[in-house]
């Protein structure tokens, strides 16, 4: 009881931390922030306090390391699906995808396709198998007949990779939406962030981050959904309607003719370079396979029906979220595109083209006051909030799982370790990522942060995919050849990135050209890293590699039955 009021007390200490902050922050006087949006505040205040008022149920329930990175086991199908959903549809999906097709209309679909088709690959060919064969994380799926040491390093080092690039996406897009919603200081933002997330995973674990991630889930789809509604009622819910009126809107507020309004109904920029094209659908594709933080989910419910469950609701409500997302798109269009109440003028002016307050990405943000007024602004400005919460919780518990589990309790102890000791390091790895978010959150302030995204997956899909694809399907694999791929795989996607020109000339500024003229590394970095780890094994004739061999048939057993695998907690 000690511990748990020690727990209580300092909850609650972060939500007045929270509160006081909201409340100063508009008087700290800073000229480019926008004026407080008071409904905006209220309601994130309301989430806050309603989400750890559960952190502080869900400490209750967190006791063991199965509690604390699976929530024992025991959550349903459903449940987990929409949890999936609530980690999967981050604010880049909702503010980007929307942002996407208002300035470039149809071409925003390819997004949300690039972001869905991963999905069929998840449910049969991963889902099933990983719940089975796994305990924790990815890390335990890929070392089940392989070298124990090695592999787990480098899952977790490309899982650690894969985090790091997603935390800063989310902590940027944090501090820029809420300085520009709530009126409070871009750090004093990334600040309430990083505790608020630290305050979830240390106390709560999987469980309070589940909770918080099907809350998000609820609230996002509900905005949304009325926002669909709203638009398509304004257009008689006729699509055609929409199009048509929307290629109006579009010729008078970008001045141009309706010949070149209409191309926003067919492939515009994206589809300039096949290349970078085919790369993006390569990462988006495969990259969802390879998320740490969405493969972790998986090991949250009982059994693998359950798991398979668990992608069927996932897949629905992500489905229709970017359904929403792409009519959201076009609502922009047809409501903010020539309401001067949105539009930056002076910027406008400047650039020679359609600027919005606080920048495009603020699309659904200013059709939301558009629709709603203030006040359901301020509902989707919490809610936009929310997704960042949940969606770096989930992520940090997947670096905590990759530090604690992968690095320190098999990599370093060799196994030799009490749950007591394995928890403490997770708390400890909680601390240290929740300020190491903070810090690349308030260092990245003015950097891009899409390339970031794009890298995440891009990783996911050149290191992560591959090895557990061939370690779950293929007998032959080896440690070495899963060690080379991966590496390959991992080193290859990073370079590639860092010498495109989204990094090496936009944010790095090292000079005016690049020295790979493409910006996606899928296309050349996941066939090379496939390529290494079938040579690297097939070469391999170590006593150690014919005992990886002749072990595939007992993983196979296990992967089909789930003979072995760990109970569920009740909860």
């Amino acid at each position: 009881m000690k511990g748990m009021s020690l727990k209580a007390i300092t909850i609650a200490f972060v939500g007045i931390c929270c509160y006081t902050m909201a409340l100063a922050a508009p008087d700290m006087g800073i000229a480019e922030q926008q004026a407080t949006n008071w409904p905006a505040i209220i309601m994130f205040m309301i989430f806050v306090g309603f989400t750890l008022i559960i952190t502080k149920w869900a400490a209750g329930q967190t006791q063991s390391t199965e509690d604390f990175y699976t929530a024992g086991g025991g959550i349903s199908g459903f449940q987990n699906g929409l949890a999936i959903a609530g980690d999967y549809m981050s604010a880049a999906s909702f503010l980007g995808i929307s942002a996407l097709v208002f300035s470039s209309g149809f071409d925003g679909l390819l997004y949300s396709l690039g972001f869905m088709v991963g999905w069929p690959i998840v449910l049969f060919l991963i889902a099933e198998r990983l719940r089975n064969l796994g305990k924790y994380n990815l890390s335990d799926v890929v070392s089940f007949r392989l070298a124990e040491k090695p592999v787990r390093t480098l899952a977790a080092f490309s899982s650690l990779v894969v985090v790091a690039f997603y935390l800063i996406a989310q902590m940027v897009g944090a501090g820029q939406l809420i300085k520009l919603l709530f009126g409070l200081n871009y750090n004093i933002a990334v600040v309430v962030v990083g505790l608020l997330m630290m305050a979830y995973v240390l106390f709560g674990g999987m469980l309070a981050t589940t909770w918080v991630q099907i809350i998000k889930a609820v609230l996002l789809l509900s905005g949304a959904t009325f926002m669909a509604f709203m638009v398509m009622k304004s257009v008689n819910f006729s699509f055609s309607n929409m199009f048509n009126q929307a290629i109006g809107v579009y010729s008078q507020a970008h001045n141009t003719g309706l010949a070149d309004a209409i191309k926003i109904m067919g492939p515009g920029k994206l589809t300039e370079n096949p290349i970078d094209a085919l790369s993006l659908g390569l990462a988006l594709m495969f990259g969802t396979a390879g998320l740490p933080h969405i493969l972790m989910r998986f090991f949250t419910v009982k059994d693998a029906k359950e798991a398979r469950k668990s992608v069927v609701v996932a897949t629905g409500f992500i489905g229709y979220f970017y359904l929403l997302t792409f009519i959201i798109g076009f609502g922009a269009i047809l409501f903010v595109a020539n309401n001067p109440q949105f539009l930056d003028l002076a910027k406008s002016a400047t650039t020679g083209q359609l600027e919005l307050m606080g920048g495009n990405n603020m699309a659904a943000i200013h059709l939301s006051e558009a629709l709603g007024g203030d006040l359901f602004m301020g509902f989707i400005s919490a809610v936009a909030f929310a997704t960042i919460l949940a969606v770096v919780a989930g992520l940090t518990l997947s670096g905590v799982s990759a530090i604690s589990h992968d690095l320190y309790a098999n990599v370093f102890k060799k196994g030799q370790t009490t749950p007591e000791s394995e928890m403490k390091m997770s708390r400890i790895a909680t601390l240290g990522l929740g300020v190491f978010a903070m810090i690349l959150g308030i260092v990245f302030e003015k950097q891009n942060v899409a390339f970031m995204v794009g890298l995440a997956f891009s990783v996911a899909a050149c290191a992560n995919f591959p090895i557990l694809i061939l370690s779950m399907f293929w007998k032959g694999f080896t440690t070495r050849g899963a060690v080379v791929g991966g590496v390959v795989g991992l080193v290859g996607a990073v370079g590639l990135i860092i010498l495109s020109k989204a990094v090496w000339v936009d944010t790095l500024g090292i000079s005016d050209t690049a020295p790979n003229p493409f910006n996606g590394p899928a296309l050349f970095a996941m066939p090379l890293s496939f390529l290494c780890c079938w040579f690297f094994s097939v070469t391999d004739k170590s006593a150690r590699a014919e005992k990886e061999r002749k072990a595939f048939d007992a993983q196979f057993v296990r992967s089909q039955t789930g003979i072995g695998i760990s109970g569920a907690s009740d909860h």
